[in-house]
C-alpha cells in the first residue's frame, strides 16, 4: 500500500484575485509564504501557510471558467479546518460580512460544526475540535 504521510497543500483558483487574496489572508488569517507572478501565464500564485504549515496554493488564471460546487456535485466537496471555538470562529467571520449556515452537530462525533464559502462560493467548513 501506498504510505502517505499528509497532505501537502491545496490548489484554489479564484476569480478575483485581490478579493480573494485579503479573504484568506485578512479574514481567515492564512500568512504569505511567497507569493509569484508568472507573466508567461498572465497568473499569480500565492502560497499561504496556517499556522507552521504549507496549506493553501492559490492561484488567478484569465477567465477561468466556473465549477459547479452545488448542489451536491460530483468532486472535491469542500475544505474544513478545525477551531477551538466554532462560536467565537462564526462571530469573527460575521464581523466580516461572511455569512454562516447555523450551527449543527455531528451526528457521529458529536462535534459542532459549520459551513460558509470563500469569494468564489468554494464551500467551506469549520468543525470545532
Amino acid at each position: 500500500m501506498l504510505q502517505l504521510e499528509n497532505v501537502h497543500h491545496i490548489a484554489i483558483i479564484c476569480s478575483d484575485y485581490a478579493v480573494s487574496k485579503k479573504f484568506y489572508t485578512e479574514v481567515l488569517g492564512f500568512r504569505v509564504l511567497g507569493e509569484y507572478y508568472r507573466a508567461e501565464r498572465r497568473s499569480y500564485k500565492l502560497d499561504l501557510a496556517l499556522g507552521d504549515h504549507y496549506t493553501i496554493e492559490l492561484f488567478s488564471f484569465p477567465d477561468p471558467p466556473q465549477r459547479v460546487s452545488r448542489p451536491e456535485a460530483r468532486g472535491l466537496r469542500h475544505l474544513a479546518f478545525t477551531v477551538r471555538n466554532i462560536d467565537s470562529a462564526v462571530a469573527e467571520l460575521t464581523a466580516h460580512n461572511v455569512v454562516t449556515e447555523p450551527i449543527r452537530v455531528d451526528e457521529y462525533t458529536g462535534k459542532r460544526f459549520t459551513f460558509f464559502s470563500d469569494p468564489d462560493g468554494l464551500p467551506l467548513e469549520l468543525y470545532e475540535q
